[in-house]
């Protein structure tokens, strides 16, 4: 018998969060919807998720909550599973990294990379973001002094620690992804770290010695190790890698795809392929980073107040629902933007309109015109070329995008054969036939509508995978009479004879305008209260300075006249600004929080005679100020009373 051909699908394993928002399902959805696809492929899949549970913020949520840090993550962890299961999640493994077959692999690559000359100890000295849990250098840190990657405060961290030659390899990184162009997708991400590295790496701290959740470091426990060069190994210590039975890891390494999101590309796309170059491993096929589910007011965030629950939008609009429209609406490599009215109008027009229209219109006139029987008839009509053209085509045109992860298109392939037997129901007008009497050709329209059905109930199912048995009752068919693989795919595998079974609709319509009355009328407004601020450690006070070190800092109103995004940079918006007579560039770290329309007529306050300094190539001439509570950043705003160049005090 022939061995299956193997792939392996990981997503990141997820930092033990109170509460995972729509957001971070969209990772875990579509990694299980490419395993699902794989096995109908005739693949052996494999699909590994899990939860990071190491580091600094675990630590001090647990004293804040009065526990020990692995009891604190122990009931989170099993909140999380709960939800894969609900979202119809079927991964191979969850690996927490608080197990001891992750501790030792992990122990086990460290002594390995040190005992070779690739880690040594020295002091560090620097700026580090806790909620990132990440080490950064002076000139990566934002305007404002802020982390690049989420906006928040760092704090200087100075402490004796191992480092890892991260700066050794670069020239090799860089000459693995010439010889490997599609490694890291979309093509602006690679772009992206391939401009990061040639501006020079910098070594990397690889333990910590101010707190103690964490691995130690088997040769110096009084050191535990990096979080990141923690999580990452997750990858290979799930395989049992180095242990009595590493047999996974011969059969599924490398990985096939390291699929996340693009705030987390860094660490996948160049820590984590350094780490493997260092040990002397197989490198992953490919690192792919999908794009932000973002609310109107920008990317979900617990501090916005702005997160989307999946348990409530579940329990609302059913599974199937929620996951088609996640896997619908992001874009390759793009951002999507969420609304509970932009799901809705997806559940209405792709679901009820199209595919569950399709079927009802079909067993309806199955029932009413032939008694139920599907039989292929002895004529045809001019239109049936053209259907059944683009179906045998389908299959193969939603395989090219399912094989790059780029299941928006994907699906966009199936919908173009919905939307072709939809027309040509319209086209062939049964109803015509039947009047006529023209019953072959009638019995070939209703034979060619429920075999479209059932090619398209199978490519859909890995997105919907609870769809199927609803299509299959209502067709008459058993699963096995179906088909479920790629090897169904065949024109003409609906068994003749088959009676259908007409029954409700498979996603009924939702007035949207209606059921938000509703909800107004059950939920009367409550009485208006302040938010509470949610309890946060605070940011060391810096050292005291004199009122003559203040007095130098020149505050000044300005007010923005233009604004864009600089190109190539998530992070950095461009504001041209007004202040008094005179018009300056300032390069803002901002671009996470705030639409550059959004800032245009704003006052805001100016650091004025900041030295300048030269940002992407731009001179930025100040400082914005903003406040920061963590999560959230916001610029400070003057009222328009105080024209640009009043002083602030």
């Amino acid at each position: 018998m022939t061995e299956k051909p193997t792939f392996y699908i990981t997503t990141p394993i997820y930092y033990p969060s109170d509460k995972l928002h729509i957001g971070h399902a969209y990772t875990t959805v579509a990694a299980d919807a490419m395993t699902r696809y794989k096995r109908q492929r005739g693949f052996d899949a494999y699909f590994l998720t899990g939860t990071d549970e190491h580091g600094l913020k675990i630590q001090q949520r647990a004293a804040e909550a009065g526990m020990k840090p692995l009891a604190f993550v122990d009931g989170i962890v099993e909140g999380i599973q709960k939800l894969w299961q609900l979202l119809d999640i079927d991964y191979s493994d969850f690996i927490r990294t608080t197990e001891k077959r992750h501790e030792q692999v992990v122990q086990s690559l460290f002594k390995k990379i040190y005992e070779q000359g690739d880690i040594y100890k020295s002091e560090y000295s620097g700026w580090y973001c806790t909620p990132c849990e990440t080490f950064f250098t002076e000139h990566q840190l934002a305007e404002g002094h802020v982390c690049p990657d989420c906006g928040r405060p760092v704090q200087m961290a100075q402490e004796e620690s191992y480092f890892f030659k991260m700066s050794k390899y670069a020239d090799r990184w860089l000459e693995f992804i010439e010889a490997n162009p599609d490694f890291i997708q979309p093509e602006s991400r690679r772009n992206e770290m391939i401009n990061f590295v040639k501006q020079g790496l910098e070594d990397l701290c690889v333990s910590r010695t101010t707190f103690d959740w964490g691995i130690k470091v088997p040769f110096d426990e009084k050191h535990v190790v990096y979080v990141w060069f923690d999580a990452l190994v997750n990858y290979i210590s799930a395989l049992g890698l180095g242990s009595a039975d590493d047999s996974k890891y011969q059969k599924y390494w490398p990985a096939d795809v390291h699929l996340m999101a693009k705030d987390i590309i860094r660490f996948h796309a160049i820590i984590w392929p350094i780490i493997l170059m260092a040990a002397g491993l197989p490198l992953p096929k490919k690192v792919v980073a999908h794009g932000w589910l973002l609310m109107q007011d920008g990317k979900m965030s617990k501090s916005k107040g702005n997160v989307v629950d999946p348990v409530v939008l579940v329990e609302k609009y059913g599974v199937d629902a929620i996951r088609f429209f996640l896997l619908r609406e992001m874009a390759y490599g793009m951002d999507a933007n969420y609304s509970e009215e932009a799901l809705v109008n997806c559940i209405n027009i792709d679901l009820a309109n199209d595919y569950g229209n399709l079927l009802s219109r079909t067993t309806a006139m199955i029932e009413k015109f032939l008694g139920g029987e599907v039989a292929p008839g002895s004529e045809g009509t001019e239109f049936d070329a053209e259907l059944l053209a683009l179906a045998a085509q389908t299959p193969e045109a939603m395989a090219k995008y399912m094989d790059k992860v780029d299941i928006a298109n994907a699906i966009g392939e199936v919908w173009k054969l919905v939307a072709k037997a939809n027309k040509y129901i319209d086209d062939t007008a049964p109803w015509t036939l039947n009047k006529n009497g023209e019953r072959e050709k009638l019995k070939t329209v209703m034979y060619n509508l429920a075999e479209v059905l059932r090619q398209v109930t199978i490519l859909i199912s890995p997105v919907m995978p609870n769809v199927a048995a609803k299509v299959w009752q209502q067709l008459g068919l058993s699963a096995e009479a179906a088909g479920q693989d790629w090897q169904a795919l065949k024109w003409g595998g609906f068994p003749a004879g088959t009676k259908i079974c007409r029954g409700e609709a498979l996603f009924p319509r939702i007035d949207w305008e209606a059921a938000q009355a509703e909800q107004a009328q059950a939920e009367p407004p409550a009485e208006a209260e302040l938010p509470k601020a949610e309890a946060a450690a605070m940011e060391p006070v810096k050292p005291e300075i004199s009122i003559e070190d203040f007095e130098r800092i020149d505050l000044r109103v300005c007010q923005v006249i233009a604004c864009e995004k600089v190109k190539k940079a998530d992070k950095l918006l461009q504001l041209t600004v007004k202040l008094g007579n005179e018009e300056r560039t300032v390069v803002s770290g901002i671009a996470k929080f705030y639409q550059p329309e959004e800032l245009v007529g704003k006052q805001l306050v100016l650091v004025a005679n900041l030295k300048p300094a030269k940002l992407r190539g731009i001179e930025s001439r100040g400082m914005i100020l903003a406040a920061g509570d963590g999560e959230n950043l916001r610029v400070l705003q003057v009222p328009a009373e105080i024209g640009p160049g009043g002083s602030v005090r």
